[in-house]
């Protein structure tokens, strides 16, 4: 009607009247949507009675004296800026830079570069470090993620992205930047998914002449001085947990602290009743279980049932059961499993009651672990869903320090030995002779290393080591346990022999973290111009084809 109208840019908005002594010469009848404007007037207090308390801005608005298109936007944008019903996600990532005005998008990446500059200063200011960068264009490292190949005009050689500054950072250390953080970029060329992206940012660090403690120290201060949040502020320091212990109760190395449902241990009341899995030693053997009382169960979704069991076929080594309890349970059908003494005990010492649920798992010890902590997880989710539980709140502080990795894992897939975290990290003072004396039938799963990690309410937010400095050491980890041809690592191995100083470092995923720290649904949603979720880029269509000439000078032939 020519009366008003809203004006927005990336702090808020504001509504504008149009007094009726300037209608004449203000027409904004045919101007389009997101049109760019300048406009003059004066602020003043909304009418008695028509103030909007549900806006910052609620309560004035603009009388226009003047007003000038800068840059009139065509009729029809391919998506709306508004906060419901939005456009598909792929359409708005093809229209990044109209997406990007929403709301939402503007809190996040304005949080997003507040707390990043609050690490900055807190690193810079509070502890010394020196902000360097660090290439981006490496050589490829054989034995971690698939890596992004990038072609050079010497025919035959590659540069590959980094996965991450590691190697550059350990050699900063050798070369008396003792104190080191940035701002890194990495890159993966794998799957992606609502927390992973084939590039992303980590706040990396790493000094020397420290230690486990020190580090953690840092981190947490790191964390406590850039939270965003004045009026609902951690403090440290944070719990800890080792990893067996949280494998034992949660079923998990990013253990969800937030809610109960732990795991229970019945290997000694149910290990001689239970049938081992094929390939499975009898000392790896283990017995796990979860109760959901009759309350909670009797409400459960019929159709959690088989989504329980798909989790379960999923995992190798172990068996999967879920029993509901009735009068007669302990010489019901579930004696068929357990037998009816190991029934009647189990049911004695949980004091199980008619309408209780029993998820029972059994099998190798981890895999059974790690198949009822996804369970554990799925149950939780189905009994939110229905009311049944407390909520989980999304900024609790359950910050947990997960410690004492193995230093040495066995694949699941292929059975062979690799490194936990990765081949750089040192031993635990404890196991460190342990490791140098190793000989064979030696049991080497059981040697701690000094890699933490940080959890925050069930996702890991970052992860750090304590790392090898010594040369020789280092060689005996790739040489003679990994068996990784380390010939593309000399550089770092020469380095090591040049007089390294101890030192060990922490990366924070800066995505992850600040993700949930907005609550976004995704990473994407923190992040200014992402790949979609099969890792190209809607906005510019990229990858794209090259042409023949490009390919001629940097020695390219595509196969099909």
């Amino acid at each position: 009607m020519n009366k008003f109208f809203t004006l927005r840019d990336g702090y808020g908005t504001v509504q504008a009247l149009i007094p009726e002594d300037v209608r004449h010469r203000l027409n904004l009848d045919g101007l389009a949507f997101e049109s760019i404007l300048r406009v003059s007037g004066t602020v003043q207090p909304r009418p008695e009675g028509q103030a909007n308390r549900t806006l910052p801005t609620g309560e004035i608005e603009v009388h226009v004296s003047g007003l000038e298109v800068l840059n009139e936007a065509k009729k029809r944008l391919p998506i709306n800026v508004k906060e419901h019903n939005r456009a598909k996600e792929n359409l708005r990532l093809e229209h990044r830079y109209i997406d990007l005005r929403n709301r939402d998008l503007q809190h996040n990446l304005r949080l997003r570069s507040q707390v990043i500059m609050k690490m900055r200063e807190c690193m810079i200011n509070e502890y010394g470090f020196v902000e360097v960068e660090t290439p981006t264009l490496f050589r490829r490292t054989p034995g971690g993620a698939q890596e992004f190949v990038v072609p050079s005009r010497k025919a035959g050689h590659f540069y590959s992205l980094v996965q991450s500054p590691q190697q550059f950072k350990q050699m900063l250390m050798v070369g008396a930047i003792d104190r080191y953080f940035q701002i890194a970029r990495c890159y993966r060329d794998e799957s992606t998914r609502p927390d992973r992206q084939p590039e992303f940012t980590q706040l990396d660090i790493e000094l020397s002449f420290t230690d486990r403690e020190k580090v953690i120290e840092l981190i947490e201060n790191v964390l406590l001085q850039s939270w965003p949040y004045a009026d609902n502020p951690i403090r440290g320091p944070f719990p800890r947990m080792t990893l067996a212990e949280a494998m034992e109760r949660f079923g998990s190395d990013k253990p969800d602290t937030r809610f109960d449902y732990e795991l229970q241990n019945f290997t000694e009341m149910l290990g001689t009743q239970l049938t081992v899995p094929a390939g499975v030693r009898q000392q790896d053997f283990r017995a796990y279980g979860i109760v959901v009382r009759a309350k909670e169960a009797q409400n459960l979704p019929t159709w959690l049932k088989k989504s329980l069991e798909e989790i379960a076929k999923k995992s190798n080594f172990c068996k999967f059961t879920q029993s509901k309890v009735t009068p007669d349970w302990s010489s019901g059908p579930i004696v068929r499993l357990l037998g009816k003494e190991a029934a009647e005990t189990l049911s004695v010492r949980l004091s199980l009651q008619p309408d209780d649920l029993l998820l029972l798992g059994w099998g190798k010890q981890t895999y059974v672990q790690n198949m009822l902590g996804r369970i554990r997880l799925a149950a939780y989710e189905a009994l939110e869903e229905r009311d049944l539980v407390p909520k989980r709140q999304t900024h609790a502080h359950n910050f947990l320090w997960v410690v004492d990795f193995p230093m040495f894992s066995e694949n699941e897939e292929t059975g062979q030995i690799e490194s936990t975290h990765h081949p750089f990290t040192a031993p635990h003072p404890e196991d460190a002779a342990a490791l140098s004396t190793l000989n064979p039938g030696d049991n080497i799963y059981n040697i701690r290393s000094l890699a933490y990690d940080l959890v925050w309410n069930g996702v890991e937010i970052g992860g750090g080591s304590i790392r090898i400095h010594n040369s020789q050491l280092q060689r005996t980890v790739l040489k003679d346990v990994l068996k990784i041809e380390h010939a593309h690592l000399h550089h770092l191995l020469d380095a090591l022999e040049s007089g390294a100083p101890p030192h060990g470092g922490f990366a924070i995923g800066l995505d992850r973290y600040v993700a949930l720290l907005c609550n976004a649904a995704s990473i994407r949603e923190v992040i200014a111009f992402p790949k979609s979720l099969d890792g190209k880029d809607p906005l510019s269509k990229a990858p794209v084809p090259i042409s023949e000439e490009e390919k001629r000078i940097y020695h390219i032939r595509v196969v099909e």
